[in-house]
């Protein structure tokens, strides 16, 4: 029988980000794909296999999920250098986009094709099989779509072929998923905050106390309750409220008023962010501040963020905190600091480190699958297990 990978993928709307196996290898990958051919052309294509992998995602997907079967995308930041690379609207539904599977397969099979777990045959090609955790809004799960979005994964191969991509060009990647478990990402930042990654209880007195968490992505934002361990259903909400509109309206500010042209929404990102000469770019070589767009777009923005989690809050009065998660959450910080203190003084929480905030879907949907993955494991394999721990 061949042995199934753990892949724990949070497909998100600026970025994917991935864990894999026993969290000996990840992936972060932005989140963008643009239709290209197949034998793209190269500047110094002797010297390709010197270039780095992730940063050249050149593949065909095949695959009976796809409404767009057997296409040829590139992806990721390979995606970002063309004229014709897509990211996900605001409105959009992530269990129903292509683009979310054409992604989740990329970095499966990029794992597959890096890692030592798959054996090639002498065609170059792989077989893989995972056991997938990943997630989705929780307004999408309210509405169903997960039961859906899961289906069109089980059940079937998904094969990706690696074209012009540096150290893999050839290499065929058939992925088979054993078990796919589609978890509400309001519950999965609960699970991260209160499980380290073997698994163990941490941050015990959050284990009984009735907490928000809102979690700001590009395309929505979901405002989880829980209360005794697990997601009131009927208290969480969800909002087609993101970061992406806003990046896209600072993009189309600088473009119009400085005549620079940003290749994507992580470029944005990345000048409200980055350390240093932030809310900075270069106009033809000089520095040039844009603090007044990004400060105006996004402060509205954090007024419509504050305003949902005040409407929450008012109806869920007994809550006793609320964390901020996902990236527009690093995004957006400063502001919601900032409104908090001047308007009502809610107990908020969020995480200083930016890197955090921003792998916790991933990091807790490998520990949800950890823990599926133990609990359902054959019994000869658990007393083989306990057998070397002795």
């Amino acid at each position: 029988m061949t042995k199934s990978r753990i892949a724990a993928v949070d497909v998100g709307n600026d970025a994917l980000k991935a864990n894999f196996g026993k969290m000996e290898s990840n992936c972060y990958i932005p989140n963008v794909i643009a239709r290209d051919m197949e034998d793209r052309p190269v500047i110094g294509i002797e010297d390709l296999d010197k270039k780095d992998p992730i940063d050249n995602l050149h593949i065909r997907v095949h695959s009976p999920a796809l409404e767009e079967n057997n296409a040829v995308y590139r992806v990721g930041n390979l995606a970002t250098k063309t004229n014709n690379s897509t990211e996900l609207d605001p409105g959009s539904s992530k269990s129903e986009e292509d683009q979310t599977l054409i992604m989740l397969f990329a970095s499966i099979a990029y794992d597959a094709v890096s890692s030592d777990a798959f054996k090639a045959t002498k065609k170059d090609v792989i077989d893989a099989n995972y056991t997938l955790g990943t997630g989705l809004p929780l307004r999408e799960v309210k509405e169903g779509k997960d039961v859906g979005y899961r289906s069109q994964l089980l059940g079937s191969v998904h094969q990706v072929e690696f074209l012009v991509t540096p150290q893999h060009q050839g290499k065929k990647v058939n992925i088979k998923f054993d078990e796919v478990k589609v978890y509400p990402e309001g519950f999965a930042a609960y699970v991260n905050l209160i499980m380290d990654n073997d698994l163990n209880v941490i941050n015990k007195e959050l284990i009984d106390k009735q907490i928000l968490i809102q979690d700001i992505g590009g395309l929505s934002t979901d405002i989880a309750v829980i209360r005794d361990r697990n997601v009131d259903d009927d208290k969480a909400q969800g909002f087609h409220l993101g970061v992406a509109e806003s990046l896209e309206e600072i993009r189309e500010e600088i473009r119009t008023r400085h005549g620079v042209e940003l290749d994507s929404r992580r470029d944005v990102v990345d000048i409200i962010t980055r350390k240093n000469d932030r809310h900075h770019i270069m106009v033809k070589g000089s520095r040039t501040n844009v603090h007044d767009i990004t400060d105006r777009i996004l402060l509205e923005l954090a007024k419509k963020e504050y305003r949902y989690l005040r409407n929450v809050w008012q109806k869920n009065s007994q809550s006793e905190i609320c964390y901020f998660v996902g990236g527009g959450s690093a995004v957006l910080k400063d502001y919601l600091k900032a409104l908090n203190n001047k308007l009502d003084g809610y107990n908020l929480d969020f995480f200083e480190d930016e890197n955090e905030s921003i792998w916790m879907m991933a990091n807790a949907y490998y520990k949800l699958i950890t823990e599926f993955t133990n609990k359902n494991a054959p019994k000869e394999v658990k007393e083989q297990e306990t057998t070397k721990e002795k």
